[in-house]
């Protein structure tokens, strides 16, 4: 592509920008200069171009890079339904996994020594386009070494719903903290004002994170997101200015540890579960040995003079940030890994408390590289903590992104295995005709469609709901949860514990009259439980008891919609657990009374005008003792249509039958299962085990005959 060289000076951007950059045949990535479109403005409604023209230089690829429509083109996108907004089927393939150190280390082998460019961005050609209408712009900071290419594990999974650019700092470039810092600023100035109601990220790595603060200080007014790497892991190395210049010999490999980060975690990318012991040492050793030479690669980026303008870099923008914290106005989320980053005593806990709006999530047994780390999924994170947006405001329903198979893959294969395998939960449905039949024949596959059921002790039968599901229709089921799993005033629950995280990302939702609603205009699955907090947390002696208020408003808004109704049965949770100390035990003592009056006091009651136990929705945690587990049924009732129940709408009581109906559909669910499980030979974890011995440990073990 040629360009006027003279036409571009006149451009009032930042001068050291006007280079154009290199062409590297045999890098995967599209280095280019970020310039301003010639007479463009933003559009006066807000409207926004998916990517802007630039002259730049990109490899051929077959996959195109992030850059979309073409200036000129005129062409008014049609406002979709959300439902229609995005692309990505249920259980799609993001690519996590499919890239490795290795190819790392392959663009840390192409990347020029001395170019004499500028810093500059790039859009990774792995990326290609996202599959989601309105995607915000990611931007990558990387950390010290400058290569830009840290990322490259999560290009293909956050390109999926992600328009990302990449800050590339060339080795020999001496461009100051406060150049870099205006760069950056200029370019997030410049997005937003082509769309100010997307919202922008930045991800910030070790230094990154310190540009990426900075920016945040100097822009208060643009929504921005930060993710924060490690943004302290490589303060431990700023004594290291003080050695004299005899010790900078020392130096050298110590910065390169912070580069390279931990190597062991780093060559279990991508290693196979299914290889036997034998493969997976042979494939580790392989992959273990291919990293070595990546080492002296980046000894030879990083030389001794490169080594010490880094280091003045790093203090110079950790002290300007540090110095800014309190400032700062963004959303934060920060990930912190390694030793010094931990509490009590590590910089996360500092930040965290300095940073008005930040998250924090831990991760205890990984090393500083934690972008480059085996099963490390970056988009995962993002979406668990509900920090996923394309306007404003986060909408649990609009923007909500489906399970991947990589995220499938891990929770249901390798975290919630053997929780699947004590459960082997046994799904029966029923037909139009009343047919009881193996599987999940009976249940529509188009929505929209309301669950109905009881919820079991803990919730221990949610999962196993949500992977069925998605395992045989490839169907995400939204779930009506407690605020619990969303209140921010409890965010301190889910800094280390994965549960919450896993709530949201698998579909849940607050749970309310206007999400349900929202829900239904998406023709979503929906799951609904009317015993709620009280059902799940029952006491002693009243299993498969159902606490469900005297109110409809689910079955007219059902009706409104069309709704295709199941009730559903559920049992076994008295084959698994037994109450030892419930609530009615734990509110007689007055420590633990305390204690839990004041975690409920900041939660809105959700049935403050239900009088009795059903409106008792008080969050304890009884004290259970574990069986030997026995075996979770569910039976989902014959599907009750309420297209054409108009009537509904109007007549309390027609409402009020239609409600008692879906409650004794629920009832005779439960009843059926409990005395057709004495006849399933498989019911015992015994039998079980023998026969996962015999045909394989994926096997589905059979059930009783319906």
């Amino acid at each position: 592509m040629h360009f006027n060289r003279s036409a571009l000076s006149s451009l009032p951007f930042f001068p050291s920008l006007l280079c154009s950059p290199p062409f590297f045949p045999s890098m995967s990535y599209v280095p280019h200069t970020i310039l301003r479109p010639f007479g463009v403005k933003p559009f006066a409604g807000g409207g926004y171009l998916r990517r802007h023209a630039r002259p730049c230089v990109r490899r051929a690829s077959s996959v195109g890079a992030t850059n979309g429509n073409e200036l000129g083109g005129g062409n008014k996108r049609r406002r979709k339904r959300p439902a229609e907004e995005s692309r990505l089927e249920v259980l799609y393939d993001d690519g996590f996994g499919s890239v490795t150190v290795k190819d790392y280390r392959e663009a840390v082998r192409a990347m020029p020594r001395d170019d004499g460019g500028p810093p500059r961005w790039f859009c990774p050609v792995e990326c290609g386009r996202p599959e989601v209408d309105r995607a915000p712009l990611l931007l990558f900071l990387s950390g010290i070494e400058g290569v830009g290419m840290e990322l490259i594990l999560h290009h293909k999974s956050l390109g999926k719903v992600f328009e990302v650019c990449c800050f590339h700092i060339p080795v020999n470039d001496r461009t100051p903290f406060e150049g870099l810092l205006q760069i950056v600023e200029e370019y997030v100035k410049h997005e937003n004002a082509l769309s100010p109601s997307r919202p922008i990220y930045i991800i910030g790595d070790s230094f990154g994170g310190c540009l990426a603060i900075s920016v945040a200080v100097c822009n208060p007014e643009i929504d921005l997101v930060l993710t924060l790497v490690n943004p302290a892991s490589l303060q431990a190395v700023l004594p290291l200015l003080e050695a004299v210049a005899a010790n900078l010999p020392f130096i050298h490999p110590h910065l390169l540890k912070y580069s390279m980060g931990n190597p062991l975690n780093m060559a279990m990318v991508s290693l196979e579960n299914s290889l036997s012991p034998q493969e997976t040492l042979q494939e580790f050793s392989n992959k273990l040995t291919s990293m070595l030479p990546l080492v002296s690669e980046l000894g030879d980026i990083i030389q001794m003079g490169t080594l010490v303008w880094k280091l003045k870099l790093l203090k110079s923008g950790a002290n300007y940030a540090n110095s800014q914290l309190h400032m700062v106005q963004a959303e934060v989320l920060l990930l912190a890994s390694g030793i010094e980053n931990l509490p009590p005593s590590g910089e996360a806990d500092r930040l965290v408390k300095s940073l008005k709006n930040c998250k924090v999530r831990y991760f205890r047994n990984r090393g500083d590289r934690l972008l480059m780390e085996d099963g490390f999924n970056l988009l995962t994170v993002i979406k668990g903590v509900k920090m996923y947006r394309r306007g404003r405001q986060w909408d649990c329903v609009n923007d909500f992104l489906s399970p991947t198979l990589s995220e499938f893959n891990r929770t249901f294969g390798e975290d919630f295995k053997l929780f699947h395998q004590l459960l082997s939960p046994a799904m029966l449905s029923t037909t139009q005709n009343g047919k009881i039949v193996h599987g999940l024949d009976g249940v529509p596959d188009k929505g929209p469609v309301l669950f109905v059921g009881y919820h079991q002790l803990l919730a221990m039968e949610w999962a196993a709901l949500i992977e069925g599901f998605l395992r045989e229709k490839k169907t995400v089921i939204r779930t009506g949860a407690h605020q619990v799993f969303f209140a921010g005033n409890y965010e301190t629950l889910r800094q280390e514990l994965s549960l919450f995280d896993f709530v949201s990302m698998y579909g849940a939702v607050p749970v309310s009259p206007i999400n349900t609603y929202k829900l239904f205009e998406r023709n979503e699955f929906v799951l609904l439980y009317p015993g709620g907090v009280r059902e799940a947390l029952h006491r002693k002696g009243e299993t498969y008891k159902l606490f469900w208020p005297d109110q409809t408003e689910f079955v007219r808004m059902a009706a409104r919609f069309g709704v295709t109704v199941i009730p559903f049965g559920c049992v076994g949770e008295d084959d698994f657990l037994e109450i030892v100390v419930d609530y009615n035990d734990q509110k007689n003592i007055p420590y633990i009374r305390d204690e839990i009056k004041s975690f409920n006091r900041d939660f809105t009651r959700l049935r403050d005008t239900v009088k009795g136990e059903d409106g008792n929705q008080v969050l304890h945690l009884p004290v259970v003792l574990p069986k030997l587990p026995g075996r979770l049924y569910f039976l989902f009732g014959r599907p009750i249509e309420m297209e054409g129940m108009d009537n509904v709408l109007t007549d309390r009581k027609k409402a009020n039958q239609v409600y008692f109906q879906i409650e004794l559909e629920v009832e005779n669910a439960m009843s059926y299962l409990k005395r057709k499980r004495n006849e399933d030979p498989y019911r015992s974890i015994a039998r079980r085990a023998l026969y996962q011995a015999t045909w394989g440990p994926s096997a589905q073990v059979p059930t009783f005959e319906p």
